[in-house]
């Protein structure tokens, strides 16, 4: 694709249940790794979108889009374009209903990852407009199934790091076109398939040392998943 721009659409700030880094620190950091902007996807919280607002006014070059990654009962769905966390625990067609009646974009999360993805059969049959077929924390072999999903739906591959700690921010992006510059634009960007996924999983070596994080992130929320 071409005079496109990456966006790291899947990020977590310090205002998600499992997250580290401010919403401040990650608006000044994106430029340095080759981001033109990114999505916020805190756990089930819109908390930081006031911040990510302010960091927009001040910083209008970049393109910031608010969002939430909800647990639905399914798994893991990232909504696009909503001021508000669609209700947790809710079934995943539900919930992906919800996110569209309030103007958003749903979009599959880590769908084929063994914890916390919506798993095959419900990605090859939800009503979404596109998968995230590149996350910087999947496996490589959980992102090619996902993106071969994505084609034989012909769905777009969206593509977000999943950083939850500051090195990996911009990892995995997705390219959306350089004329989408609002929210509405990105969001149609997506809808319209104008969107390819690009980025590199973490090394099996990092990726153990994030599964032993979790664990002990889920251990000190007693077992309770995200």
């Amino acid at each position: 694709m071409t005079d496109t721009v990456r966006l790291d659409l899947h990020v977590h700030s310090a205002r998600s249940i499992d997250g580290r880094v401010p919403v401040a620190v990650l608006v000044a950091r994106s430029a340095d790794v080759g981001l033109a902007g990114f999505a916020l996807t805190d756990h089930n919280t819109v908390a930081g979108h006031a911040e990510l607002a302010e960091a927009g006014r001040r910083r209008p070059e970049l393109r910031l889009l608010p969002g939430v990654e909800v647990s639905t009962r399914d798994g893991h769905l990232l909504a696009y374009g909503v001021a508000a966390p669609p209700p947790p625990g809710r079934p995943l067609a539900e919930t992906i209903a919800w996110v569209t009646d309030h103007g958003g974009e749903p979009v599959l999360a880590h769908p084929l990852r063994w914890s916390h993805g919506v798993g095959a059969r419900l990605a090859r049959s939800a009503d979404v407009r596109a998968l995230e077929t590149t996350n910087g924390h999947n496996s490589p072999r959980a992102n090619r199934q996902a993106a071969g999903i994505a084609r034989s739906r012909g769905l777009a591959g969206t593509g977000g790091s999943d950083a939850h700690v500051l090195p990996d921010l911009g990892r995995a992006y997705a390219e959306v076109p350089y004329e989408a510059r609002s929210v509405d634009e990105i969001l149609e960007a997506i809808r319209r398939g104008r969107v390819t996924a690009g980025g590199t999983p973490l090394p099996l070596g990092d990726r153990l040392r994030q599964l032993v994080r979790t664990g002990r992130l889920r251990l000190g929320r007693g077992l309770r998943p995200i």
